[in-house]
């Protein structure tokens, strides 16, 4: 298994990763499942805030792993503060997690249930002076989840990304991505759970504080589809749908998952 790569796949999946990334190992690994009856509630937990500039949308790609919408960060634009975080933190992209079918997909477990994707906002604290430098401390990351649930109702939410799905089919396509607010794509409830944990994908680096969002948004079996109409493949090769991109649950390791709700 080579160091570019790991994927999905039985030869080269999340089972095998710490081969060549040790860390994947580590005591402080992503995804967990989450028990309520073990989390604690946290009343000193603040309510999280993002201030976010649609114009610091950029590109977004298909990288063969995942459909990922990149931000400009070279300064304070589009920031995340409040909750269990210090400082403001910066957003550089969000990416998603998805399934073969509706009832799985997503990387968190919650008391058992899976969903049908989960998307994940990353940004970095610029007090670490770049995204590299942040990846090595463990305060560096934060990462906002947010869960896809299949229902009635479509939510335009989502939409803007999956029109986009049509310009990036193929592995290694990219297309501009311009004016789009990504605050749009929070559910109702700031209600979370926070734990310190890692990057899902390789190297699995352990420098995130998750700030995973109780309630779902609401995307369409439409919706959803086209996301699995994606390929991992490149352009000038057999079509294989990029499907399944998700780690699944790590251990806990004796770490606390707090919750900013009784």
């Amino acid at each position: 298994m080579a160091q570019s790569v790991w994927g999905y796949d039985s030869d080269n999946g999340p089972e095998r990763w710490h081969e060549n990334y040790p860390l994947a190992k580590g005591d402080k690994q992503s995804p967990i499942e989450i028990n309520s009856k073990d989390v604690q509630h946290d009343s000193s937990l603040g309510s999280w805030h993002a201030s976010y500039d649609p114009g610091a949308a950029k590109t977004i790609l298909n990288n063969g792993r995942t459909c990922r919408v990149v931000f400009d960060d070279t300064f304070d634009r589009s920031v995340l503060r409040g909750g269990p975080l210090t400082g403001a933190y910066r957003l550089r992209q969000l990416h998603l997690h998805w399934g073969s079918c509706d009832d799985h997909g997503s990387e968190h477990v919650i008391d058992g249930v899976k969903h049908a994707a989960e998307l994940h906002m990353v940004h970095w604290n610029p007090k670490h002076g770049n995204f590299a430098g942040a990846l090595k401390q463990p305060d560096g990351v934060a990462v906002v989840g947010i869960f896809l649930k299949v229902g009635k109702t479509p939510k335009p939410e989502m939409k803007r990304i999956l029109e986009e799905i049509e310009n990036i089919k193929t592995k290694g396509k990219e297309a501009p991505f311009l004016h789009f607010d990504p605050s749009i794509l929070f559910p109702k409830s700031r209600d979370y759970w926070t734990y310190q944990g890692s990057f899902t994908t390789p190297p699995c680096e352990e420098c995130i504080t998750w700030i995973l969002l109780r309630e779902p948004i609401e995307v369409s079996s439409d919706q959803m589809a086209k996301l699995r109409s994606l390929s991992k493949n490149n352009e000038n090769e057999p079509m294989s749908p990029l499907v399944d991109n998700w780690r699944p649950p790590q251990p806990l390791k004796g770490r606390i998952v707090r919750a900013s709700f009784k």
